[in-house]
């Protein structure tokens, strides 16, 4: 009887081994803050470039602010790629390394990132895909605008426009980042609404990373090739657009109605001095807000639950707003609104700016 006792417990204690070993090879406790308070948690926020500068001037700055809202205590890990894949990886390992409990990213390739995720996820971190998705593995969430509905409300906008002003000619259609999810979606709703148009698509370009000088000199080249026929510009966002205008206005030709997106300040500015036709107001505060509520929701070891699904992955997905000259006012500038009448209606544009009923 006395032996058989010692070998129970002796299995017991070997039992218990085990399960403080199973323990130690697991990185992250159920609440992703490793036994911590998630008051204290540790959120990386990783955005891809700064060839468009709202991730500097409103991401960035807006997720800070209502995480600190959330949870004074935690800490906002924040890092851009610039443009570079490879630095981004670089980036999400050291986030990671530093004790990363949630890691929040907007992939500079939607491709590359999915090994981010696997790594992430495989140490219990979860991932939150922001403003671009990861389609080749399931985040375990995404924020961001309804990107192919952008791109077909661009699309739509200009088309109406060219149609009421009786315009004669084709497009060009000038794509973002070969390398982007969400590139792909805006480009697949361009071309819902220009296919059926009338319009002949002249030509169309993928700008790598989204280069407003890529687009510039494809666009430089579209001039010579296409003289006098270059009815519109679909652009992807305003720093292709940007880069669009600047190739016709360096050809010493008419500027087109030109599309955008990101209602990025320079945007706003050539909009209301007539160089750019359009661009889309996108609720930034709303996205950047939705993911640092999703990322202390994780840190809680709660699990959102989204309002649909995409590439496998529960999402929230935000409509904006397409934004011309005469809802400026009205939309995007002004109090209350995404950017100050001082910023955009400086000495330069003040003429323009009280056309548009904004003094």
């Amino acid at each position: 009887m006395k032996q058989r006792s010692v070998r129970s417990f002796a299995a017991a204690l070997s039992a218990m081994a085990v399960i403080v070993s199973a323990a130690a090879c697991t990185t992250k406790t159920p609440n992703g803050t490793d036994g911590g308070s998630p008051q204290d948690a540790k959120i990386a926020f990783l955005m891809p470039d700064i060839a468009s500068t709202r991730y500097e001037l409103y991401d960035a700055p807006l997720f800070r602010a209502k995480m600190k809202d959330l949870c004074g205590g935690c800490e906002v890990l924040y890092q851009n790629a610039g443009g570079d894949a490879a630095k981004q990886q670089q980036q999400a390992d050291s986030a990671l390394a530093q004790g990363a409990d949630v890691i929040v990213i907007d992939p500079v390739d939607s491709a590359a990132a999915a090994g981010t995720v696997r790594t992430a996820q495989g140490r219990g971190v979860p991932v939150i895909a922001y403003d671009r998705p990861i389609p080749a593995v399931e985040a375990d969430y995404y924020v961001s605008f309804d990107n192919e509905k952008i791109g077909s409300m661009i699309g739509a906008s200009l088309v109406e426009h060219l149609e009421a002003t009786s315009a004669e000619g084709g497009l060009l259609q000038v794509n973002g980042s070969p390398t982007d999810a969400a590139a792909g979606l805006i480009k697949k709703g361009i071309h819902s609404a220009v296919d059926s148009s009338g319009y002949e698509l002249l030509a169309e370009y993928d700008t790598p990373a989204w280069e407003p000088g890529k687009a510039q000199s494809w666009v430089s080249g579209q001039i010579t090739k296409f003289p006098g026929r270059i009815a519109g510009v679909v652009a992807a966002n305003d720093g292709t657009g940007g880069g669009s205008i600047a190739a016709f206005k360096a050809a010493g030709a008419p500027v087109p109605p030109v599309t955008g997106n990101d209602a990025e300040l320079a945007a706003a500015q050539r909009i209301i001095k007539g160089d750019q036709y359009n661009t889309i107001s996108k609720p930034i505060k709303t996205v950047a807000e939705a993911a640092a509520t999703a990322a202390f929701a994780f840190a809680r070891g709660e699990k959102p639950r989204g309002d649909t699904t995409l590439f496998g992955t529960p999402s929230e997905l935000f409509t904006p707003t397409v934004v011309t000259r005469e809802n400026m006012a009205e939309v995007l500038v002004g109090d209350g609104k995404p950017l100050k009448t001082a910023d955009v209606c400086t000495t330069t544009y003040a003429a323009a700016c009280a056309e548009v009923g904004l003094t």
